[in-house]
């Protein structure tokens, strides 16, 4: 289960960063970007291609490797609590948000708890 968890995270960031690298003006104008200046577009392609693309990197090394298993579980749960966090607290001060928003925060969500729920039932007993 941890392992196929771990190729989630690593398939999901994969497809996110082709997605946002090969379509960056149609997926950020989706996400509210509205407009971006040189250093915005930049700063967008770095974020959600480059970063995503290491996320994937560690999320596939992670899960190939069972002895990287707590470690891939630890770091998702580091990840995704301050953004899920930030995820609540900005759509409950920016409402309305576009859809794309609230998928993606309920994908955060269930990431989130999933990875909580690997990390107490492997590391921390029943």
């Amino acid at each position: 289960m941890t392992a196929a968890y771990l190729y989630l995270n690593a398939a999901l960031y994969v497809v996110f960063a082709i997605w946002m690298t090969l379509s960056p003006w149609r997926t950020a104008t989706a996400m509210g970007f509205e407009q971006l200046t040189a250093s915005g577009r930049s700063e967008y392609l770095v974020i959600y291609g480059g970063l995503q693309f290491g996320l994937a990197a560690f999320f596939g090394i992670a899960a190939a490797s069972t002895s990287m298993h707590r470690t891939g579980v630890l770091f998702a749960v580091c990840l995704y609590a301050p953004i899920v966090l930030y995820r609540v607290v900005t759509v409950w001060r920016f409402w309305p948000v576009k859809g794309l928003t609230l998928t993606v925060a309920a994908l955060e969500i269930g990431l989130l708890l999933v990875a909580l729920v690997l990390f107490r039932r492997h590391y921390h007993g029943p």
